[in-house]
């Protein structure tokens, strides 16, 4: 797996730090929590989807593209990060953003709308809840709208979750594998919330290319099973066979949890509440309320059932996600 030979941009300084959570570990009576920092890592305000950028920016620039357009959520990081990537590159940027609920955009918003319209993307397209079409439909009419004007677009898929996307993943496994080995701590597992699987699947893919036993844990924020594991399956395939990996990755590998979702998307659950709070007082680290918050309320169940042992070393992965949290005050 020579990642190096994919044109890649340098949004990361170096590796993001991994921190052991000892007080949240000890009140736990064990397993030994550690935290792989993403949320610290590139762009603005940090967050996973700097990973993917790098690579995905890289293709959009050998392209000649002069704007990217992605879409998401309507406080989505991913769009947040991409419009920074944009900035970096002296690149325009436009959005598609899908309500969850209706009348739920608010253009003078905190978090990340707040966010937009200082980092000063140029277009804002919001598909309502009871409008017709997706935003894949959207995204190609923006294309196309500025190819008539003699501009060219670069499309960037919901969370940058593509096979090249995912690159930036296994990267982030390759990078795991490097400190593990550094700091002689043999991690039993990588815990991340799974949503659009780029993420779940780059670091699936990765380990696999490396041979590595760290097992993959999901917890699915955004769908149920029958969906969340073919498409992390499918995906971390592609990855693999991008890579030049070796065929062979087991459908046995993808783990995911659906039990920790709640209502749906971005929707509260009492869990997720009490695990915000409660990393926040043991370790004084923010979790946000749609990803990671949810992944430590699925992890910390999973504990009290056995089914991580006091013995483990388990590295949960803070995807950021923060501009979410200051944008949901009220719930807290």
């Amino acid at each position: 797996m020579n990642l190096a030979r994919f044109p890649r941009r340098d949004y990361l300084t170096g590796p993001t730090p991994v921190d052991k959570l000892s007080r949240l570990s000890a009140y736990l009576g064990g397993p030994t929590i550690y935290m792989k920092r993403d949320d610290l890592g590139g762009l603005t305000l940090g967050g996973n989807k700097t990973r993917k950028l790098e690579f995905l920016v890289a293709e959009a620039l050998e392209l000649g593209a002069d704007t990217l357009i992605t879409c998401g959520a309507i406080q989505s990081n991913h769009c947040r990060l991409t419009l920074a990537a944009a900035v970096r590159e002296g690149l325009k940027c436009q959005l598609v953003l899908k309500e969850n609920k209706s009348g739920s955009y608010d253009p003078h918003a905190s978090g990340n709308i707040l966010l937009f319209r200082l980092l000063g993307v140029e277009k804002i397209r919001v598909i309502r809840e009871e409008d017709s079409g997706d935003a894949e439909q959207v995204m190609q009419t923006l294309a196309d709208e500025l190819e008539v004007i003699g501009r060219k677009a670069y499309i960037l898929p919901l969370g940058g979750s593509n096979p090249l996307g995912a690159v930036g993943y296994a990267a982030c496994a390759q990078e795991i594998c490097a400190q593990s080995w550094a700091a002689r701590i043999p991690f039993d597992a990588v815990i991340c919330p799974s949503a659009s699987a780029g993420t779940h699947a780059g670091l699936l893919a990765g380990f696999f290319c490396m041979n590595s036993d760290i097992q993959v844990v999901g917890i699915n924020v955004m769908q149920k099973n029958n969906v969340q594991k073919d498409l992390v399956y499918d995906l971390a395939q592609e990855t693999v066979g991008i890579m030049g990996g070796h065929p062979g990755l087991s459908h046995d590998l993808v783990v995911c949890y659906e039990e920790y979702l709640g209502p749906g998307y971005s929707l509260t659950t009492p869990e997720m509440l009490d695990a915000v709070r409660l990393l926040a007082r043991t370790e004084g680290i923010l979790l946000d309320p749609v990803y990671t918050g949810k992944a430590l309320a699925g992890l910390l169940d999973l504990i009290s059932k056995g089914v991580f042992k006091a013995g483990d070393n388990i590295l949960f992965l803070h995807t950021g996600g923060l501009p979410s949290l200051f944008s949901s005050a009220r719930i807290f």
